[in-house]
């Protein structure tokens, strides 16, 4: 998440993100402020305006379905990025270095095809002796190669993440809007697909406006939705919305999450969205994960798509097929019965080692075994689209983006490796995955082991 800088900061930081904004994207915009966005703000969407840049089509944005589409976390920031922190942001625990016993992240990621002024040096020595490089996502050279990996390996696009709790400070802001600006081009210019996804985690009770404001300015000022790479589904602009249901203490309602989904689907100004809903695991049966309260159903039977959050809830491949058993089908034949799409979630493993102290490498991957049966699972209850959690995320070691084999060392910090695989085998693999969603491979070739198919 974008972390929150120091209030003497600030003012200073504004000025220097706003600038920064303007050189990743071009002139701001002199369309109409919306009303509830105070003048403050405003200067940080200004700096961002409409995408005037180079269009390559690739696929199809007018649908969801069809496509393998990755999270896109793009919080990762460094010293020295340009962004307004001036510090690490994702890759440590707590304020100081990137060194032994503050990392936060359990994978490192593979910066060996990164330009030098990509790379940022950490307290972490390599094997070799050298030091262990990370990159920045406030980077637009590096978001950009990862919408090219995207392209190469045949994903279609991504969701990115948009955390409405940070979107009230200004710089915090100034560094969203600059990484969604990346992203954009980087879809743009590696014909893929690309929607806002916002994480409504740690909202307060009744604070939808902020989110309402933020779409509204980026409608307006951003011309997001009519940015030709921007994805689509059932004729209108897709919004997604994370954290609809959960039984973990939120204090935003489900009143409040029913506001906003009547809000992307009803305003005259800035509706006119198709809205998935990121639920809990057990959202259909309202236990476990899931609050007990029947009007969740309800609410949900308002959206037009239906995720649910699988990650952790199944550790090994004898335990993903039951659960795509147990639940995956059913809620599936419910969605069709309620004329909803269904968007299941597959990732690859679980680790968060070095940010909480869990068990190390605590969803082994088993050399794309784990992912590969969740992908056929997904493809045997009828899903017509997938969603793989997440391109970059190495706090929770679910990235399927390039990590490495050579890992730093250290007494207290660990790092999990690819079992000495290519750094890009699991982009591969969830290309492979759009392949099997598609129909472009055989029944007899998806029950084969992802080394199998691969090679």
């Amino acid at each position: 998440m974008c972390d929150v800088p120091t209030s003497k900061r600030r003012a200073l930081i504004l000025i220097a993100v706003v600038g920064l904004a303007l050189n990743l994207a071009g002139a701001g915009t002199s369309a109409d402020t919306p009303a509830p966005v105070e003048p403050m703000r405003l200067r940080v969407y200004s700096a961002i305006g409409p995408y005037k840049g180079q269009v390559l089509k690739g696929v199809d944005t007018s649908t969801l379905s069809n496509k393998i589409m990755c999270g896109y976390q793009g919080w990762f920031g460094t010293p020295g990025d340009g962004g307004p922190a001036h510090g690490w942001q994702h890759w440590t625990k707590h304020f100081g270095p990137m060194a032994d016993g503050n990392a936060k992240v359990d994978f490192w990621p593979d910066v060996s095809e990164l330009s030098d002024g990509e790379k940022f040096t950490t307290e972490f020595k390599l094997p070799d002796g050298k030091p262990a490089q990370v990159f920045s996502s406030i980077q637009k050279p590096t978001v950009l190669r990862h919408f090219h990996w995207m392209q190469q390996y045949g994903i279609d696009g991504a969701f990115v993440q948009r955390f409405a709790s940070v979107l009230s400070n200004n710089g915090n802001l100034a560094r969203c809007n600059a990484v969604l600006a990346n992203c954009r081009e980087g879809a743009n210019t590696s014909g893929r697909a690309y929607a806002v996804m916002y994480d409504l985690s740690g909202l307060g009770e009744g604070e939808t406006d902020i989110v309402m404001n933020d779409w509204r300015a980026l409608r307006s000022k951003m011309a997001m939705t009519d940015d030709p790479a921007y994805l689509r589904h059932n004729g209108k602009p897709l919004v997604a919305l994370w954290g609809i249901g959960f039984n973990d203490n939120r204090r935003y309602t489900i009143a409040d999450c029913e506001k906003l989904i009547q809000f992307f689907k009803n305003d005259p100004e800035a509706g006119g969205c198709t809205v998935m809903v990121g639920v809990p695991a057990h959202w259909r049966e309202l236990k476990g994960d899931a609050v007990t309260d029947p009007k969740l159903l309800d609410i949900i039977a308002k959206a037009d798509i239906v995720s649910p959050w699988t990650v952790g809830r199944y550790s090994n491949p004898e335990e993903a097929s039951r659960y795509a058993h147990r639940l995956l089908q059913p809620d599936a034949a419910w969605c069709h019965e309620h004329h909803l799409d269904y968007l299941p979630v597959v990732f690859p493993g679980f680790s968060w080692h070095n940010m909480y102290g869990g068990p190390f490498n605590q969803i082994p991957r088993l050399k794309g075994e784990f992912l590969w049966t969740q992908l056929c699972e997904a493809r045997r209850a009828g899903a017509s689209m997938i969603y793989v959690a997440m391109f970059d995320e190495v706090d929770e070691g679910t990235a399927i983006f390039k990590c490495a084999n050579d890992v730093p060392e250290g007494s207290s910090s660990k790092f999990v490796t690819l079992e000495g695989l290519p750094s890009d085998y699991y982009l591969k693999l969830v290309g492979a995955g759009g392949k099997l969603l598609r129909g472009e491979l055989s029944d007899e070739t998806s029950d084969k082991l992802p080394d199998q198919i691969l090679h």
